[in-house]
């Protein structure tokens, strides 16, 4: 689990930023953001983007990287959610 004081103040607004993005139906903006990040919060939040695009070999890497194979099947808004509630503390 993810807990707020293991990133700087600053990655976990541009996480959060890059979440509120994705829900916006903003993809491209979302994946520009969390692409400069090569944590396991990053990897997984790519993990959803591409599972939003459709693109389920990409999306399937970045879970794999991000330790969270197993969410692969979960309805994309409610992990957004669920990393949000994660990354806010």
């Amino acid at each position: 689990m993810v807990t707020q004081c293991e990133f700087p103040v600053t990655v976990n607004k541009e996480y959060l930023k890059a979440i509120d993005l994705a829900l916006g139906g903003q993809w491209n903006e979302a994946h520009q953001l969390v692409q400069q990040y090569e944590d396991t919060t990053a990897a997984w939040i790519h993990a959803v983007l591409h599972k939003i695009e459709g693109d389920q070999d990409n999306s399937r890497y970045w879970y794999r990287r991000a330790g969270k194979l197993e969410r692969f099947s979960d309805e994309a808004k409610g992990e957004l959610a669920k990393i949000r509630e994660e990354v806010a503390g």
